[in-house]
């Protein structure tokens, strides 16, 4: 009997709260973790609040409401130097996100038509994109940018003698102007633009899942120009049409009206693109390349040109290879914007700059700027993840 009950015990699961538990030696080694990490961070908050009292240094964010006091290049809303550093804070947030929304679209389209160049049979067209490639990616960001921003400024004639391609379109060292539209009307048309867009991607999306049902396709290119014209047109109408059209005149020194594109954001702009667009290729070929050689054969079999096999049934399958470390590159696209304060682009790192260097509150402004990299990195991240999760494979 004895014999029995010391097996019986010998069984017996050790107890949850025995340091011989797997279960309790885990949960005790993650809370000395958490622990150590909220001392250092109690720590270090501490030590700098301290050193910051010792030298009469104000702490929080209370400089906001504040009049900043100093210009800004180019804006994207109304802005004057006796606007708050709130409003100089957004106004350099939203010239990063301009930047860096331009920048993905244009580094994708480019970057995918270099990745697909690689990967084409003509000899020329295989080498020259190889040779991009391989230069663009290999050589620094910001040598780019000065190269660019060199040879805006200092190839260009003054305004002057600027060059005037079209009619009401002046190109010099000041810049790119052309005509602007404006007037209450144009809200309303980029509103109706915007619905636009949204209502295309929902018809998409039922178009497709129509087709799969009955087979049957439905003329979504026609639709999508359809609503294209016609909601900014409505909103015009809705609007009052009130529109103008400002064209640039040289008066002085430099132009009146118009819209602007500056050198620093056309340098900016042209670097990002280039420098990502080559490892964006990089990501399209390799994701090409992953299909399997038969989805080429049995396409071509069926008599498809060779660019309808590589649009309706390589992309789409290559899509799933391709949306990770694209996600990347888009953020590295936006994170790299913050380069642009080496040729003066007036972009979130810039403003806080001059406002920190003003007001002394060089923690709090570090802090807005992770915030908004941060907030903006995750926003991508979370679109991109849903999209990869949206067309993957689903197992039956």
């Amino acid at each position: 009997m004895t014999q029995s009950i010391d097996k019986t015990r010998l069984r017996q699961p050790a107890s949850r709260l025995s340091w011989n538990s797997p279960e309790t030696r885990s949960l005790a080694y993650q809370a000395l973790a958490v622990l150590a990490v909220a001392a250092t961070a109690w720590f270090l908050v501490s030590n700098t609040l301290h050193n910051l009292a010792a030298r009469n240094i104000a702490t929080g964010f209370g400089f906001l409401p504040r009049e900043a006091g100093f210009a800004i290049g180019e804006s994207l809303i109304s802005y004057s130097t006796s606007d708050t550093y709130s409003r100089a804070i957004v106004v350099g947030l939203l010239n990063t996100l301009r930047v860096a929304v331009l920048g993905i679209v244009l580094a994708t389209i480019l970057g995918t038509l270099i990745g697909v160049g690689r990967l084409s049979k003509n000899w020329l067209v295989a080498r020259v994109t190889s040779v991009y490639v391989e230069v663009m990616r290999n050589v620094p960001l910001l040598l780019q940018l000065f190269f660019w921003y060199a040879v805006i400024t200092e190839n260009m004639p003054g305004p002057r003698q600027a060059h005037n391609p079209l009619p009401g379109v002046f190109v010099s060292n000041r810049g790119l102007k052309v005509p602007e539209l404006i007037g209450t009307s144009v809200d309303w048309m980029l509103a109706g633009l915007g619905l636009a867009i949204v209502l295309i991607m929902i018809l998409g999306h039922w178009a497709k899942k129509r087709q799969h049902a009955t087979g049957q396709v439905f003329p979504l290119g026609r639709a999508a120009i359809a609503l294209i014209l016609a909601l900014p047109a409505t909103g015009w109408l809705v609007s009052g049409s009130a529109l103008t059209l400002s064209m640039p005149e040289l008066k002085g020194f430099d132009f009146q009206g118009g819209l602007t594109l500056t050198p620093e954001f056309a340098a900016l702009l042209a670097g990002l693109v280039i420098y990502t667009s080559a490892f964006i290729a990089e990501v399209v070929r390799s994701g090409i390349q992953a299909v399997d050689n038969g989805q080429w054969e049995a396409a071509g079999a069926l008599g498809l040109r060779r660019s309808l096999v590589l649009r309706l049934v390589i992309l789409p399958q290559a899509l799933r290879v391709i949306i990770p470390p694209l996600t990347s590159q888009f953020l590295n696209i936006t994170k790299n914007s913050s380069l642009a304060v080496a040729i003066g682009y007036p972009d979130i790192v810039s403003v806080v700059n001059t406002t920190l260097n003003q007001t002394g509150q060089a923690i709090e402004g570090i802090l807005i700027i992770m915030a908004a990299y941060l907030t903006v990195s995750l926003s991508i991240s979370i679109f991109m993840n849903w999209y990869n999760k949206h067309i993957a494979l689903v197992e039956r």
